[in-house]
């Protein structure tokens, strides 16, 4: 009798444990699908966030690329100016000379 009180509890504890066991499996596999499909839903979210991202700097690379061009344009023509000016110069310069030796000559008569 005691042998039999005995095997009935080692089943039912054997019972108590398999339920417990199949119960937490049950729970952390529903609470792992949580996680990865939460992990999931971040990964894809991070990926649309880089996707912005690029196309934001794309975006940003073309606008400086655009600004280097006009640059460059607009120091070729400041460098023609300054080309012109110091031709200017030089002809002035030349003149200068020439009316002062002028003036000179003028003096002396």
């Amino acid at each position: 009798m005691v042998n039999n009180y005995l095997y009935i509890l080692i089943m039912d504890w054997n019972l108590i444990g398999t339920i417990i066991i199949t119960a937490l499996t049950v729970l952390g596999s529903s609470e792992a699908f949580k996680f990865y499909k939460s992990k999931l839903a971040l990964k894809s979210k991070s990926m649309d966030l880089q996707g912005e991202y690029k196309e934001d700097l794309k975006k940003r690379v073309n606008r400086l690329e655009v600004l280097l061009t006009e640059s460059s344009k607009e120091k070729d023509d400041q460098r023609f100016r300054i080309i012109k000016l110091t031709e200017e110069v030089a002809t002035l310069r030349e003149r200068v000379k020439f009316l002062e030796a002028e003036n000179e000559r003028l003096k002396k008569i």
